[in-house]
């Protein structure tokens, strides 16, 4: 796809960091942009702002773990517009923990909002695309999602479950030579409120996690990292921009991963033994 004035594009998880940035790019790119989000005040303040600089744009308050949320934001994207070109599957959240104190419902509740989310998100609007035309769908995954990190298990099963659900996504589409393509972002540091998403988790899925220093101490010092060296989410979405100009399959925030990435397959190309990476 090489030109984005006047056509559609829906972004989920809009109303902050990455999601926030992307849309108003796509917006500044003379698109019309569907800003999905489960924190209302925050939507609604972002789709404003973008009203206000002359923008069409909408914003639907979604839980992106919601299969019928997702449906209703489909169905709100035509009603609204009548098509949709281009879909940033983006929303995300993280709980920390060993995975021996994980409970059940920090599982559901990660993988309901970063993985099950996507294979919605694909599910209700790859046919919508396919009818509009021309498309291309952006899934954000992480550098989790290629190596993962302690106390983040169900975040790192959710990103590399959308690395495989966009990689076999892109491969159907190519060998079905078809107009709609798929690219996998991968950002590494970025500053976005990430690490404090339990802000926006329901009481009842929060209740039995086993809260703790430990868990405050990772949302201070992850949330201080992302501040000090994370790249502005606005960098991020000019990469999108790019990758869905060129078919770019992959959106490596931070190009120094694929060190990272060459290390792991030379270790697998070697033996079975873990690498350094894992820190041992």
């Amino acid at each position: 796809m090489k030109d984005f004035a006047g056509k559609v594009a829906v972004v989920t998880g809009a109303a902050s960091g990455i999601g926030r940035a992307t849309a108003m790019r796509f917006a500044r790119e003379r698109m019309k942009v569907v800003l999905a989000d489960i924190e209302e005040l925050a939507l609604k303040e972002t789709v404003q702002a973008l009203a206000d600089e002359g923008h069409d744009v909408i914003g639907v308050p979604t839980d992106v773990s919601s299969w019928d949320a997702i449906q209703a934001l489909a169905a709100k994207t035509m009603d609204e517009f009548g098509g949709v070109n281009v879909v940033h599957n983006n929303a995300g959240v993280v709980v920390s923990g060993p995975i021996a104190e994980l409970t059940i419902a920090d599982w559901e509740w990660v993988l309901g909002v970063d993985l099950w989310s996507v294979i919605y998100g694909v599910k209700a609007f790859l046919p919508l695309i396919r009818k509009t035309g021309d498309g291309h769908i952006v899934n954000t995954a992480s550098t989790n999602g290629l190596q993962s990190a302690p106390a983040i298990g169900p975040y790192n099963v959710a990103k590399f479950g959308v690395v495989a659900l966009t990689e076999t996504l892109r491969r159907e589409l190519k060998a079905e030579k078809s107009n709609v393509s798929a690219s996998v972002l991968c950002p590494g540091a970025v500053n976005t409120q990430i690490v404090t998403s339990r802000r926006n988790r329901p009481p009842e899925s929060a209740r039995g996690h086993p809260s703790s220093a430990a868990e405050q101490a990772f949302e201070n010092g992850a949330g201080k990292l992302l501040a000090q060296v994370g790249k502005d989410p606005s960098e991020v979405a000019n990469m999108v921009i790019d990758a869905i100009v060129a078919d770019d399959f992959w959106i490596l925030t931070h190009p120094e991963w694929k060190n990272v990435l060459r290390e792991r397959v030379a270790a697998l190309a070697k033996d079975n033994s873990l690498y350094s990476g894992f820190g041992g």
